[in-house]
């Protein structure tokens, strides 16, 4: 069997797609800036290369922590006219003061602003090509489903949410028992001896397997997966795609065979990655407990105002190894918040005083927990550390809850810049795939990206 291979862009490629572009559009830009008005603040040539790499690194960096690189973000005009905005203004600020690396001021102030609508323009212009081309249907990837549709649905939502591009276009039921399948999503469903046929047809680039049970795969499908392998087809195992794409791991997925999903980052162990880790928290930490003594008599105005009792509180927490110890926070409810007893946070949860709100989007209330980070009790990155009391509530019902301890506590992490506050167990669910994730992939790399992406958060304001 032979077929047209239908064109598509990995995850990976479109990422680093966008960021080549970028840098290209606003180079080019520049140079018909230069080469048709007077603007001579930045010349696009190989002897002004620092200055030109100085620019390139601030556009990655902000566009970055103000998400243009976002696929989800990317693949909508709106999204992408506003954040490219937003980096590029915070990019031509940064730029102008720093003048020992880049160019003095120009003697035209004008010229700033040629260079902002210039950047603005090409990055626009090149995003506009972009959803209109790349993202637009004829690069989707194809992927037929071939699986258990009992949970179908828990297997098509978390993919479709996670790349715009990635698109199953129908499932083969495995599950011979259960008839009645096309009520439970909204895909289509084919017949097993269809499967050869609908590859061609429907110009499938992959096909997924879902199964908890292998045995479930019948002879004749199991006969034209093996044809397909063998002319080197994408066959791929649905724990793997998920983890990849959502950067989650799927533990409700996993069985006996955990050992398998959890071959922990070398990182955890890592005598050297945990020394710099260390002192990236004490220096961390001391800085922002230098802020926080800034903006104490703010804080202490608006507590006083808006959220009248005690500043600070503390409370029990689990951290590494199950040794429980008290956080400090920044109170943000009222009072007698748990009179009736221990209850989940909610969003828009009415204990949460107005001063609160403020204190928990903007992430202020967390400042006090720098001095755990201190003592040694936290990290500054890490799974956020639960209370006893829901740790055993949540450990009961949810597999593998406990394995997040095996690390320290942190006071941003994977979970915390991806997805929002843990209010019921199904949300604990959530927060635990991105806490194992963190922790199997764990590297230096992982943690800076948390890094930018807490940033993010406090910028759009999306702390709970």
């Amino acid at each position: 069997m032979t077929r047209k291979k239908n064109i598509h862009f990995e995850v990976s490629e479109r990422k680093v797609l966008l960021r080549i572009v970028d840098l290209f559009v606003v180079f080019v830009g520049l140079y018909f800036l230069e080469l048709f008005t007077n603007f001579d603040y930045l010349s696009v040539s190989i002897d002004n290369w620092l200055a030109l790499s100085v620019l390139g690194a601030y556009i990655l960096m902000f566009g970055t922590i103000f998400e243009i690189y976002n696929l989800q973000k990317s693949s909508r005009l709106d999204a992408s006219f506003r954040n490219i905005v937003l980096t590029v203004s915070v990019t031509v600020l940064f730029y102008l003061l720093t003048p020992v690396l880049t160019p003095f001021l120009p003697m035209n102030r004008l010229q700033i602003l040629y260079i902002f609508l210039s950047m603005v323009g090409s990055l626009f212009v090149w995003r506009f090509a972009y959803v209109n081309f790349v993202s637009s249907p004829r690069f989707y990837k194809k992927v037929l489903l071939v699986g258990e549709i009992s949970h179908i649905e828990t297997i098509v939502s978390p993919l479709r949410s996670s790349d715009p591009n990635y698109r199953i276009i129908g499932f083969i039921n495995c599950e011979s028992h259960l008839k009645n399948s096309t009520a439970v999503s909204d895909l289509k469903e084919f017949q097993a001896h269809e499967l050869l046929t609908i590859i061609k047809t429907e110009k499938v680039s992959e096909i997924l397997i879902a199964t908890y049970n292998s045995e479930n795969i019948t002879a004749g499908i199991y006969h034209d997966l093996i044809r397909l392998l063998d002319r080197g087809f994408s066959i791929r195992e649905y724990t793997q795609v998920y983890e990849e794409l959502t950067h989650r791991v799927p533990i409700q997925f996993v069985g006996k065979d955990f050992y398998k999903y959890f071959p922990f980052s070398r990182s955890n162990q890592n005598t050297l990655y945990l020394f710099f880790h260390r002192i990236f928290d004490l220096i961390f930490s001391v800085v922002g407990l230098l802020i926080g003594i800034c903006i104490l008599p703010l804080v202490l105005v608006g507590n006083g105002l808006a959220n009248r009792g005690p500043l600070f509180y503390t409370q029990k927490r689990i951290g590494e190894h199950g040794h429980t110890f008290k956080i400090f926070k920044l109170r943000s409810m009222v009072v007698d918040a748990e009179a009736a007893g221990a209850k989940w946070a909610q969003r828009d949860d009415v204990r949460v005083t107005s001063f609160g709100k403020f204190l928990r989007r903007s992430r202020l209330d967390e400042i006090p927990q720098f001095i755990n980070v201190l003592k040694g009790d936290m990290s500054v990155i890490g799974p956020r550390p639960e209370r006893p009391v829901f740790v055993k509530e949540l450990a009961e019902v949810i597999p593998f809850y406990e394995t997040r301890h095996i690390v320290k506590p942190g006071l941003t992490g994977w979970a915390q810049v991806n997805t929002r506050y843990g209010a019921s167990v199904d949300d604990s669910l959530t927060k635990l795939q991105y806490d194992l994730y963190y922790i199997k992939h764990r590297s230096l790399f992982l943690d800076l990206n948390i890094v930018v992406k807490t940033l993010s958060t406090i910028i759009y304001y999306r702390g709970q």
